[in-house]
């Protein structure tokens, strides 16, 4: 039976009592530290979108800013359909106010139908983000079978002959196509590998395990560069397995560090390190994030350029998405039996730091509503160019919530 979640006529008052109570006296904000400070922020920004999302009567699910300035919503379909909604969960996490939960609960279920895809790879993201961190803090039976569901969609995806998961469909007159590819697999598909490490454990079921791994071991043997970088897209023959081509989408050159690539790299293997405890996993996630560290053109507060080898460097834009996606893969590999691990959460805080300056961080009721500013889509495809993204709000939240566990270890 489908999800569906009832909420009080209150609702727009919840929201509004988020937003209101959120603002601390400016004498217990200057007492704060960053990252309680950020939270507050956060808080207080989140709590704005609600206000909006709930006076229009509808369930919006905000995405980024189009060119003219206004906020571009999306439907459950998106990739990026789950990030604000996961973004609502962190904020209860974080903030234990619970008058946000009917909220997080509402936007997520939502999403119900997306447990059906099998068109595209990145259901992992829409799902494991909303219904997987909604599992987790509110344990509603029902979100257990959301996740299987949704893990047996992305395992139609998979193709026997390369051992992987075909990131995009290439039919007619697509951009993929014209592209040349057959199986093209993008380096951010091995974020969606979480759900299905998730589905295994919640059915007892090995077979989505063991498709995460193949995947895993395949992109490792196939994506990466001696220097510890990756390539954006392999396209792979599904008749016999081989690579047929080693791309880019999204970065400046086919041969160049397209930096969101770089930080899912480092989080997607140190993820893959958590759930299966095999080194080697480890070792590429550091190798990647050792390439990114002491790359020359790293710039000073850590918030890379959107790709390494941008010709435009130093007026190339930055990518704040990226920051935070490493920032919070460095947090968790902090908390790893590794050596220097205390020098990945002091790599992570000075990201972090960066990002919650007003450098980064908008102020409160503007840039959409969005936390961070200046973020890159998709340069070559002229798309979201220095603009918010909620993904990076998303990352960046999660990179909050791991600091605060880290701290309360201490």
């Amino acid at each position: 039976m489908k999800l569906t979640q009832t909420l009080s006529m209150g609702c727009i008052a919840i929201a509004a009592a988020i937003s209101a109570s959120c603002t601390p006296p400016k004498q217990q904000t200057a007492e704060l530290a960053w990252n309680e400070q950020a939270v507050e922020n956060a808080r207080m920004q989140i709590g704005i979108e609600i206000d909006t999302i709930e006076a229009s009567g509808k369930v919006l699910n905000p995405v980024t800013l189009t060119s003219e300035g206004d906020v571009y919503y999306c439907n459950y379909a998106d990739w990026r359909s789950g990030f604000f909604p996961g973004s609502v969960w962190y904020l209860y996490e974080l903030t234990q106010d619970s008058t946000v939960l009917p909220l997080a609960r509402k936007y997520t279920e939502a999403l119900y139908e997306a447990k059906n895809l099998t068109w595209h790879h990145d259901i992992g993201f829409i799902i494991n983000c909303s219904y997987g961190n909604g599992l987790r803090l509110a344990q509603v039976p029902a979100y257990k079978e959301v996740m299987i569901d949704a893990a047996k969609s992305l395992c139609t995806r998979f193709r026997e002959k390369p051992g992987i998961i075909q990131s995009w469909d290439v039919k007619g007159n697509s951009w993929q196509s014209e592209r040349g590819w057959e199986c093209p697999v993008i380096i951010d598909n091995m974020m969606n590998l979480e759900l299905l490490f998730e589905a295994t454990k919640l059915s007892g079921d090995s077979t989505y395990y063991n498709i995460a791994v193949e995947h895993a071991d395949r992109t490792l043997q196939e994506q990466f560069r001696e220097d510890g970088s990756c390539y954006h897209v392999i396209d792979y023959s599904l008749a016999d397995g081989s690579v047929r081509h080693r791309h880019t989408a999204q970065g400046a050159s086919h041969e160049s560090a397209w930096s969101r690539g770089q930080a899912w790299a480092i989080y997607a293997y140190s993820m893959c390190y958590r759930e299966t405890g095999n080194p080697k996993y480890i070792e590429q996630a550091l190798k990647t994030f050792r390439f990114m560290k002491n790359h020359k053109q790293m710039p000073a507060d850590l918030i890379p350029y959107w790709d390494m080898d941008a010709p435009d460097i130093p007026n190339a834009p930055r990518d704040a998405s990226s920051a935070a996606v490493i920032a919070s893969a460095l947090y968790e590999i902090s908390t790893y039996n590794i050596q220097e691990a205390a020098s990945y959460r002091e790599y992570a805080d000075r990201i972090m730091q960066s990002l919650a300056s007003t450098t980064y961080t908008a102020k409160q009721g503007e840039n959409g509503r969005f936390i961070l500013m200046h973020s890159v889509g998709s340069i070559p495809h002229n798309a979201e160019v220095d603009m918010p993204l909620n993904y990076a709000d998303y990352y960046y939240l999660e990179a909050l919530k791991r600091k605060s566990d880290i701290e309360k270890e201490q």
